[in-house]
């Protein structure tokens, strides 16, 4: 009895992107390897943790660096070390009303629903978010004027979740937190830059450790002193309850050396082994297919289809794809105007064909 039939799971096919509904990401056997190794073994936590960090550190050209349990731990885990500074009394008491430099502002149109809010994030951090401009535009100065003596941070989100227009950029956003004296957070969790953001002169920046880098669940926090430090310092406190275990730290470490290593797969090669999928399902009646770039113009191609059929919405092709024993997910961001997306980085060319068989059964009426 194989893992899907014991505990009666569907085989999944993630054609949705790096998705933490999904697992978010398929590690290699080198990964793998050392989580076994780590597992199977002791350390001192709190040696692994700081070693851990300055060794990526080195390896990013950054001051330093630590891994947490995921990037949302790493926005609330931020936001305290930020507020308490590192104080000993906030690190056991990060809610204590004796502190009240708690404010973090970020753009409006950055304050999203990415699985869950930006905001409750802020808050489990002990922090109070100040929305500055408008959902549809932010800029430096519409930051500059939400700025008081109880802010603590700056905080910007880098997602294709946000709006994208008419926002000001991260190296605006610095400036804004060097004039005034205010730290600056950037949770950039899926982007694939590792040095970009931090040469921007961002303080701390987040990586989700399970998207680009392939790695477990984990969060990267990468950045310059003392922010990190009390980070780490959010161990002792707030960071107990999302703690992140030896295995996972060890197996990102060497997720992180081969993403240094190889780098994610191109834009190119997506469009590549995109186009015989692309050529197939435009032989499908009702189906228009075609490749397009991510939305927040990241070296990404993914296949948009557009469903117009008579038979068929994209709302009864996306569920039809989920059900029977395998369950293709896609992106549905656009399912309501009759488009549906697949992102085939963490799908290999065996369950591509199973995907397109799939669509011409369901569009033959078949399935």
């Amino acid at each position: 009895m194989n893992i899907y039939e014991k505990y009666n799971l569907k085989k999944v096919i993630n054609a949705s992107g790096k998705m933490t509904i999904l697992g978010v990401s398929k590690v290699s056997d080198e990964v793998a390897d050392m989580q076994r190794f780590a597992g199977q073994s002791f350390f001192e936590m709190a040696e692994l943790t700081a070693n851990t960090g300055l060794y990526i550190a080195e390896m990013l050209g950054t001051e330093n660096a630590t891994v947490v349990s995921s990037a949302s731990a790493a926005i609330a885990q931020s936001v305290s070390a930020v507020i308490g500074r590192g104080d000993d009394y906030h690190t056991m008491h990060p809610y204590s009303e004796r502190i009240t430099q708690r404010e973090i502002v970020i753009p409006k149109g950055h304050n999203v629903n990415y699985g869950t809010s930006v905001e409750l994030m802020v808050q489990q951090g002990g922090g109070q978010v100040v929305e500055a401009g408008y959902a549809n535009e932010c800029s430096a100065e519409q930051v500059a004027m939400q700025i008081t003596d109880k802010t603590a941070a700056l905080l910007y989100i880098k997602s294709h979740h946000t709006v994208q227009k008419s926002m000001l950029t991260v190296e605006e956003m610095v400036a804004v937190g060097r004039v005034n004296n205010v730290p600056v957070i950037v949770d950039a969790a899926a982007e694939e830059d590792l040095q970009k953001y931090y040469q921007a002169g961002a303080d701390l920046v987040i990586y989700s450790g399970a998207k680009a880098f392939e790695g477990p669940s984990s969060g990267l926090v990468i950045g310059r002193n003392p922010y990190v430090k009390w980070v780490q310092s959010q161990s002792k406190g707030l960071g107990r309850s999302m703690k992140i275990g030896k295995d996972n730290i060890l197996g990102l470490v060497t997720a992180l050396e081969r993403y240094v290593a190889h780098g994610a797969e191109s834009g190119e090669s997506m469009k590549q082994r995109l186009a015989p999928f692309i050529d197939s399902l435009n032989k499908l009646d009702g189906i228009k297919a075609d490749i397009v770039q991510d939305g927040a113009g990241r070296d990404i191609y993914r296949a948009r289809v557009r469903v117009d059929s008579d038979k068929l919405t994209a709302a009864d092709v996306v569920a039809q794809l989920k059900s029977g024993d395998t369950a293709v997910y896609t992106r549905e961001y656009q399912v309501n105007n009759g488009i549906i997306e697949f992102d085939i980085r963490s799908v290999n060319e065996a369950e591509l064909n199973e995907i397109a068989k799939k669509m011409t059964s369901i569009v033959m009426g078949e399935h």
